[in-house]
């Protein structure tokens, strides 16, 4: 199995910290996005969407890093709690990783991108209002995580990781 991946990208990072966390055998085959790898012609072969991570699996192609994960579950067996086969935790780890792609990873790459790039493309720093409204926005995604996902608790289904930790942790480590 072949993982096409950037550290750089928390989506990456979730797929190559599961699989290395769980042992799970693959080689590691870098697309550095700095360097727009994910638009050469051999990459877009593999990958019409030109985004990593990707996975190939023998002939068997699969691009987004949650489709990934839940893939890697299945495939490899692993211990329950990640993506449950309770039907109603399962669904939460589903309504957390549907939910954090449009609030918590948006806000917070926003966030990193204003901080780490706006400067080295525009030869300035940030508008503070534009930063401030980022931050705040960053702000209310990570409020909500805590209060609907976490409410209290050590991870979003209770006492053990699942991936819907993973996928958080990633973007809050960013």
């Amino acid at each position: 199995m072949e993982l096409y991946l950037d550290l750089v990208s928390p989506p990456c990072r979730a797929v190559y910290l599961f699989a290395e966390a769980l042992k799970i055998p693959f080689e590691f085959k870098l697309v550095d996005l700095s360097a727009g790898q994910q638009y050469n012609e051999e990459f877009g072969r593999l990958s019409i969407v030109k985004k990593v991570p990707v996975l190939k699996d023998g002939s068997f192609v699969l691009t987004e890093s949650t489709a990934i994960l839940e893939y890697l579950v299945q495939k490899c067996s692993v211990a329950d709690h990640w993506f449950p086969a309770d039907l109603q935790q399962r669904a939460r780890v589903n309504e957390y990783l549907s939910w954090q792609h449009l609030n918590l990873r948006s806000h917070c790459s926003k966030v990193f991108l204003l901080r780490t790039l706006y400067p080295f493309v525009m030869g300035s720093e940030v508008p503070k209002e534009k930063m401030d409204t980022a931050v705040e926005d960053m702000k209310l995604s990570l409020n909500m995580l805590e209060e609907k996902f976490l409410q209290n608790k050590p991870f979003i289904l209770g006492n053990k990781i699942s991936l819907a930790d993973l996928v958080a942790m990633v973007e809050i480590m960013q």
